[in-house]
């Protein structure tokens, strides 16, 4: 159902530093970029990840309740993406670990304070 999420980020330069090992480590390319916005995922494949300043001009701001959830193949990969967000800067919202018998997940924030989490079921 979902195509893509866009976070807003106060500096695309650095945000991308982030983002790009993140995507890496999935698998998922760019897709595209501009001065304002970047955008990673794959035509026809799982929905993408864009960054954008504000498109009203105003400050962003991080939504109190909203996160985005990376698939990831194995509990292995969720450890490593956490491990990955918070050597890029990012800071720990939730270790990796079970949550429940059939969802392990790590949960993380970005530099502009974005959540994020990178999650397995099963």
């Amino acid at each position: 159902m979902i195509g893509y999420v866009t976070l807003g980020t106060r500096n695309l330069e650095k945000a991308a530093a982030f983002y790009d090992p993140i995507a890496a480590e999935l698998g998922t390319p760019r897709m595209f970029a501009t001065e304002t916005f970047i955008a990673w995922g794959a035509p026809d494949g799982q929905a993408g990840l864009g960054l954008c300043y504000p498109f009203d001009g105003n400050p962003m701001s991080v939504g109190n309740g909203v996160m985005v959830a990376l698939q990831a193949k194995d509990k292995a990969q969720v450890d490593r993406l956490h491990a990955l967000a918070l050597s890029l800067g990012g800071t720990c919202d939730g270790p990796p670990g079970p949550r429940g018998d059939s969802f392990y997940a790590g949960y993380f924030r970005d530099l502009d304070g974005n959540k994020l989490n990178a999650f397995v079921m099963g």
